[in-house]
């Protein structure tokens, strides 16, 4: 297999894995720089994620005032291979109200409802719920030990190796076993 033949299949591969979540964790920060880290339910749309989060948690007035925010998606400590070696999908995201008074508030909303049934019916009509938007600009993929990978591009497709070498160790024999390692 080519090259960009193994790329566009890690491209595919992350875009299968984000799909297998109904759920992302997010990394917010205040107006002071203080961090957070929570999650969220989520739907995707049009390559971008939303969520639908209320005034109690922390992360909702993180969003709505810095307009910022990373997104992860992380493979279960159970199903990983190696715990130094899960799975990961990061983007970092633009982020924005989508207020209800706007068209794409209510179709969003419609794709919440099919996802998560009847628990939409009644935290849809709370009014310390915000619908956000979450833009991914860039991101990044991590499919295995030494297996670390840029998304970028337009769509996010475009995948290139974060660092051509991989790790470098400090002698032969633990190279052999690092290589051995990232099969």
């Amino acid at each position: 297999m080519s090259e960009v033949d193994q790329l566009a299949a890690i491209a595919a591969e992350a875009v299968a894995f984000q799909q297998q979540f109904q759920s992302l964790q997010l990394a917010t920060t205040d107006l002071h720089g203080l961090p957070e880290a929570s999650y969220a339910a989520y739907v995707a749309h049009d390559q971008r994620f939303y969520v639908y989060v209320s005034e109690l948690a922390t992360h909702c007035a993180n969003l709505r005032n810095t307009g910022r925010c990373a997104v992860m998606f992380i493979e279960s400590e159970q199903a990983a291979a190696h715990l130094f070696a899960r799975k990961r999908l990061v983007f970092q995201c633009a982020a924005n109200e989508i207020v209800r008074e706007d068209a794409k508030f209510n179709v969003v909303m419609g794709l919440f409802f099919n996802q998560f049934g009847k628990f939409m019916e009644v935290i849809s009509k709370l009014t310390d719920f915000h619908l956000i938007e979450l833009i991914p600009a860039q991101g990044s993929y991590v499919s295995g030990f030494a297996k670390a990978y840029h998304l970028h591009g337009q769509d996010l497709t475009r995948v290139t190796h974060r660092n051509e070498q991989g790790h470098t160790a400090p002698d032969q024999s633990s190279q052999q076993t690092l290589d051995a390692l990232a099969k």
